[in-house]
């Protein structure tokens, strides 16, 4: 494919040979790119009068002076967006809101209401639950009877120290228990052993002092104060049930796949402080407070 020749170049295949420039007509020899626009040697001659600078103009001596911009007024010299109207009496107050509409208000006590639902709903998540054995019925230990019962921790006034615990499974949970929990007030060791009532968590485990003193039932002389073994909790009473779940109760509600299948106070007789999940306890509450 031939090469295309540039527009800008004569062809000399039209049989035409280039014209020649004559250089004499300027004195000088032609020079590739823009011809001078004044011979060699000379320089353009400045237009008469004060020679022109670069930039913005001098400004005339002569003249007069422009006036001034008037200023405008700061104000009162306070800074910030201007109020859009002054109070009729011309000082600072604050203008008055609206009056609340009894639908609004109605709403807001609403709201409120929400809240502490929700925070009783906080409350429940972080409780936890427990069963809790005491002998209801008379009984001597070493010349001191043992005997309590939910009408004995209905007539304390003041929260009752739950001590005497010699298991350590039973004492792990009662260092487990937290201010505010619920338990089970269990009736053990007793013709018709069962759950009689609830109680509550008043306040946190402590060292028992009842395994200090030598002449306490539950003395343990491998405790001591530096290095207390045993702990107490203190509850004290919320309500007797007006149904009796009694053992044989919960026992036949502990079938394979059933609610109380699991039940620690079932799988573990001996053991006198246990845990209860909350859907065991909830399922508990049901048979104790059901018509009959």
């Amino acid at each position: 494919m031939p090469k295309r020749t540039s527009e800008s170049v004569s062809n000399a295949d039209d049989g035409n040979p280039p014209k020649k420039v004559d250089t004499a007509a300027t004195g000088e020899k032609r020079k590739r790119g823009r011809p001078r626009k004044y011979p060699e040697g000379s320089r353009p001659q400045p237009p008469p009068g004060p020679k022109r600078g670069r930039g913005r103009p001098r400004k005339d001596a002569n003249a007069t002076d422009t006036p001034a911009k008037p200023k405008t007024p700061k104000g009162d010299g306070k800074r910030g967006r201007p109020r859009k109207s002054l109070p009729a009496n011309g000082t600072d107050a604050a203008p008055e809101k609206p009056e609340q509409s009894e639908s609004t208000s109605a709403e807001a006590a609403k709201a409120d209401e929400e809240d502490a639902d929700a925070d009783g709903d906080d409350e429940e998540i972080t409780r936890s639950y427990w069963l809790m054995k005491a002998e209801p019925e008379s009984r001597m230990e070493k010349g001191v009877d043992v005997k309590f019962s939910i009408d004995d921790l209905r007539e304390r006034t003041e929260p009752e120290a739950w001590d005497g615990v010699r298991n350590p499974l039973a004492r792990n949970n009662m260092r487990d228990m937290k201010k505010g929990d619920h338990a089970f007030f269990y009736h053990s060791n007793c013709k018709v052993p069962g759950i009689a009532g609830m109680m509550e968590i008043v306040q946190e485990s402590s060292p028992d002092e009842t395994a200090f003193d030598p002449a306490h039932p539950y003395y343990d002389e491998k405790s001591s104060r530096a290095d207390p073994k045993w702990v107490a909790v203190h509850v004290e009473f919320r309500h007797k049930f007006p149904n009796f779940v009694s053992l044989n109760d919960l026992k036949a509600h502990s079938e394979s796949g059933g609610v109380l299948e699991n039940l620690q106070v079932l799988k573990q007789s001996r053991l006198s402080v246990c845990r209860i999940s909350k859907k065991e306890w909830e399922f508990i509450i049901g048979l104790a407070n059901e018509s009959k």
